[in-house]
């Protein structure tokens, strides 16, 4: 009998799922412990238990399915389901329900395995409630205690008060790495996020090393006054501020850092009105290399541009950082295997770098990890717009389950 998993019956639970949280424009709305998640998390908990799998789930909502009655370090497999804001169908979702594809095929077709497999969607990967990775971070016992009491979602309410109703609490996700198993080794599919794969034509990526990242809440303060009656010599703008210091970073990223990165997503202006000059802009700040010297130069560099700017514009600047990632590399010994699995399955593959985070870069702090891209057209990913090939999601998804089977028996 030929071990490969069922595109169609992969497919129709990726449409299924997107019913859930879409919206009429053709994207998806999940973010954490929305109605939509919830919604989500019982359908993935029906499907595993139809699928014959142990369903747990821990104190920070992180949902698992497992195989196999053997003690011991477990091959965990997995993503995450939740969604940011007018997101797409197939970021993380493709990696959780491959998984659990492939769980079922080994079910199915009475494998026996010498180690036990996990299937996890992982808790928050997208950050909407207080930093990154909440479920993957709580999971290997890496969170930010302060942040996690004290901080905010990005909608602006209380983690606290976000978590009421679900019967998950702040004292559950801080305690949540007690309960996890000894993992052996983590396997992640995820859709590239970017354009190399489909312009190489390759349908299967290998991961070597996923970017390190440094969030901020930036703010530069001046002073509001009248736009009518306020000589432009004398103004000291927070917008213009802004402005510069947005492109003179830019200039500076892109001059000096070949791999760096440098993002300003968010803008919100006080008071924020006609005839009044900007007293206070906000701002959140993204910066990302893919090697800790770079990616701290990059920081030193920016926020000194900043202080710079501020100083010669009459104006305060002040930032708060909100969440931090290190420079990651995957498993080489993973990565070997998985060259060799695709090898026999006849699929082109080719090595690259990941400038999205992701959970398997949280896991590679408790175990081996490895992750595993496949092409999305036109690497558009965070939007409605997302879209990826079927074969190429077979391929990927039977490359993955060649890897656990390698692995687990």
């Amino acid at each position: 009998m030929q071990t490969a998993i069922n595109l169609e019956r992969l497919r129709q639970d990726i449409e299924e799922l997107a019913r859930i949280g879409s919206e009429p424009g053709g994207g998806v709305s999940r973010p954490s412990f929305s109605p939509a998640d919830l919604e989500a998390r019982a359908w993935f908990k029906k499907k595993l238990t139809e699928a014959g799998l142990q369903v747990r789930q821990d104190g920070a909502g992180n949902i698992f399915g497992r195989l196999g009655e053997k003690e011991g370090p477990v091959i965990l497999v997995g993503s995450h389901l939740d969604t940011v804001i007018h997101g797409g169908k197939f970021d993380g979702t493709c990696g959780v329900l491959s998984g659990l594809e492939s769980l079922r095929v080994i079910q199915e077709q009475a494998i026996k395995l010498k180690k036990p497999v996990e299937v996890v969607a992982f808790t928050d990967e997208e950050g909407n409630l207080v930093g990154d990775f909440l479920g993957s971070r709580a999971f290997c016992g890496c969170l930010n205690e302060t942040e996690i009491k004290q901080g905010q979602s990005q909608f602006g309410q209380p983690l606290k008060k976000v978590l009421e109703g679900t019967g998950i609490g702040v004292d559950s996700i801080l305690t949540a790495h007690k309960e996890a198993p000894q993992v052996e080794a983590y396997l992640e599919l995820h859709i590239e996020q970017g354009e190399t794969l489909e312009l190489e034509e390759i349908p299967i990526g290998l991961v070597t090393t996923i970017a390190g990242k440094r969030l901020y809440y930036g703010s530069f303060l001046g002073q509001p006054n009248h736009a009518g009656t306020t000589p432009m010599e004398l103004r000291r703008d927070a917008f213009l501020g802004l402005a510069d210091f947005s492109l003179r970073a830019s200039r500076l990223v892109i001059s000096e850092y070949e791999e760096g990165r440098i993002t300003i997503g968010r803008v919100e202006l006080r008071p924020g009105t006609f005839s009044i000059i900007p007293g206070q802009a906000d701002f959140t700040l993204d910066l990302r290399g893919f090697r800790r010297e770079e990616l701290a130069a990059i920081e030193k560099s920016v926020l000194a541009v900043a202080a710079e700017t501020a100083a010669a514009r009459g104006l305060s600047f002040h930032h708060k950082l909100v969440d931090a990632t290190e420079p990651t590399d995957m498993s080489s010994r993973l990565i070997s295997l998985l060259e060799r699995e695709a090898q026999e399955l006849g699929y082109r593959w080719m090595k690259l770098t990941s400038g999205a985070g992701h959970d398997a870069q949280i896991l590679a702090t408790v175990t081996e990890a490895s992750l595993i891209f496949i092409p999305c057209l036109e690497g558009v990913s965070h939007s409605p717009q997302e879209a990826i090939r079927w074969e190429d999601l077979e391929k990927g998804a039977n490359l993955l389950l060649k890897a656990l089977l390698r692995l687990a028996t």
